[in-house]
């Protein structure tokens, strides 16, 4: 994964992060189909949990936590589901809160480092299953991920044996900047709000008097978004906070179990200049940064094209840590 180069029918970021969500096949099998479990929170809300309803021959779980706004039928996700149903691997999505397409009931979303979020739904899993699991986060759910691994350190292996992060913000004031300027502000954050705004609408009347109605319906980027809504529902002072305080990159020379972080060194949302060298992650994450890729794009062969690249690379990286 390294070296991969997109299609040439493929030329740049935006068009390799475009084009795998709405043109490419993602299944190389039938359409996936899951099993919902809802799970109650500790706080006394609910998240729901997508099990991969196929054949399992090997001992093993993987886990995916998806990127912003999305859900086990994300692009990405139908791709691991394809290809974990194709190596016999036991799958699991959870949700983070709001993402299964019913609103949660409590005074918080999710967000970029919610790594207790992620430590709670690991220690459930591990509770449940007996033999090896491992997990990858795609751009926030990676961020997230990878926070937790780092706060975790050495108990991180109590609960899985390695983990991955593909195409995540690992800098989240960087990420910030670039999705807030020019075709990413007029594309990219125009598609995220328009499912954001409306959601934390919904969420202040459950809860009156949570955040300004009047800010967030005039917030036009996501700083503004997280500097009204994100950042103080879930602790931060403000945007600034929580980016410094929520981003991965910072704590990846922490992590202590085998972990891989996978970007695109084209990436829209994720500049080449904010990914982090091998100084800064550390002896136990190995870093792939190819030029081509776009935001989880990773596109293979001919016309419409195929997602499962990504997931093989990945997935088959994970599975190779626990002897598969």
């Amino acid at each position: 994964m390294e070296d991969y180069r997109a299609p040439w029918w493929l030329p740049g970021g935006n068009l390799q992060t475009i084009w795998p969500v709405l043109c490419a096949r993602r299944a190389f099998g039938g359409h996936p189909h899951y099993r919902r479990e809802r799970w109650s929170t500790p706080d006394g809300d609910f998240v729901d949990a997508d099990w991969l309803a196929a054949p399992v021959r090997r001992d093993l779980l993987l886990v995916l936590f998806h990127g912003l706004e999305g859900s086990s039928r994300s692009h990405y996700a139908e791709a691991f589901a394809d290809f974990c149903a194709e190596r016999g691997v036991a799958l699991v999505i959870p949700h983070f809160r709001g993402c299964g397409g019913e609103l949660n009931i409590g005074p918080r979303a999710y967000h970029s480092g919610d790594h207790e979020e992620i430590g709670w739904m690991l220690a459930r899993l591990r509770a449940q299953h007996r033999g090896p699991i491992v997990a990858v986060g795609v751009s926030l759910g990676g961020n997230a991920l990878m926070r937790w691994a780092g706060e975790a350190g050495e108990s991180a292996a109590r609960w899985v044996d390695a983990v991955a992060s593909v195409c995540s913000p690992l800098d989240l004031a960087a990420g910030s900047v670039a999705i807030g300027r020019g075709f990413n502000r007029l594309v990219y954050t125009t598609m995220f709000l328009r499912s954001m705004k409306p959601k934390a609408l919904q969420k202040l009347q459950q809860h009156p008097g949570l955040f300004d109605a009047g800010k967030l319906a005039a917030a036009r980027d996501l700083y503004e978004f997280d500097d009204i809504f994100t950042a103080p529902l879930h602790g931060f002072r403000n945007a600034d906070d929580y980016y410094a305080r929520a981003s991965a990159k910072p704590h990846l020379h922490r992590i202590r179990v085998p972990a891989l972080a996978l970007n695109a060194r084209n990436d829209p949302f994720v500049p080449a200049a904010s990914l982090p060298g091998a100084a800064e992650a550390g002896p136990r994450v190995t870093l792939w940064q190819p030029a081509h890729g776009g935001h989880v794009g990773f596109t293979d062969g001919r016309l419409p094209g195929h997602v499962r690249r990504m997931p093989d690379a990945v997935g088959g990286w994970l599975l190779a840590q626990c002897g598969f």
